[in-house]
């Protein structure tokens, strides 16, 4: 017997979002590791957290949203709420219950200091790496090294001759102009006679049939046998800068384990 469709909408949903997960999800583990981790970071939350004021996002959920962000490729962390609004299975996984509100996507914005570019992101790495360690699920025979440019938060105009006083450009666009109207046609650009004058640090470099940037250097140690990442690196964007980055980071293995390289 053919049933009717039912256009009226259910009101009301009993039951955890847990029992709508299913029991063999991959997220099941990954959630299991990753609570494991931000409870040993509890004490570390309250530290860099005042006492006083209004209670934030907890901070538990935002890496936990993070994390599906970066699992399922999410573009930007507007697109990471709308899914948080709407899929039942990153609700589950980041912890909100079905009646809580998602936050304003620039929650991240303003928490982005405190919770990745501060020690919070190490420790909580190396919490998920010590997991991986204790159950053997990390290679002691076979490591790879792999790196990518990381563009600078620096424009090209801003890569000006070492000896050239701050003012190079000045009047250009207008007295005093800030963004001055400049052309590279047939000047020759180096490393070692140009720097950049809001990022000394960046380095101009390229990837084959790219054009040239300022950027630097990210490096990653994954061991071969479940492809996880065991180290990572930051470095200037040198022309031995992987070589160099991947011995550095097998040599911190050294102490963990033994293992060939391949860069």
């Amino acid at each position: 017997m053919r049933g009717e469709e039912v256009r009226q909408p259910s009101f009301v949903f009993l039951g955890p979002l847990e029992e709508r997960v299913p029991a063999n999800h991959p997220l099941r583990a990954i959630r299991k590791m990753t609570d494991k981790a931000l409870s040993a970071l509890s004490p570390l939350f309250d530290e860099i957290y005042s006492e006083q004021g209004r209670p934030s996002i907890p901070p538990e959920y935002l890496l936990r949203a993070l994390l599906v962000q970066v699992l399922y490729a999410i573009p930007s962390e507007r697109k990471l709420c709308e899914h948080l609004e709407f899929n039942l299975l990153f609700r589950w996984f980041v912890g909100l219950d079905l009646a809580e509100p998602v936050w304003h996507p620039t929650t991240f914005t303003k928490n982005r200091d405190r919770l990745l570019t501060s020690e919070v992101a190490e420790v909580f790495f190396e919490h998920m790496r010590a997991q991986a360690e204790a159950r053997k699920l990390l290679s002691r025979e076979h490591f790879s090294c792999d790196g990518t440019l990381l563009e600078a938060a620096a424009s090209l105009k801003s890569f000006r001759p070492r000896d050239e006083g701050g003012d190079g450009d000045a009047g250009l666009n207008g007295p005093g102009g800030r963004n001055p109207d400049v052309s590279f046609h047939g000047k020759k650009r180096t490393n070692q006679t140009h720097a950049s004058t809001t990022d000394p640090d960046a380095r101009l470099c390229r990837i084959t049939g790219k054009e040239a940037k300022l950027a630097y250097r990210g490096h990653l140690l994954v061991e071969n046998r479940h492809g996880l990442i065991v180290s990572s690196a930051l470095t200037t964007a040198t022309g031995k800068a992987e070589d160099e980055a991947a011995l550095d980071l097998l040599a911190k293995e050294r102490g963990r384990r033994r293992g060939r390289l391949t860069v």
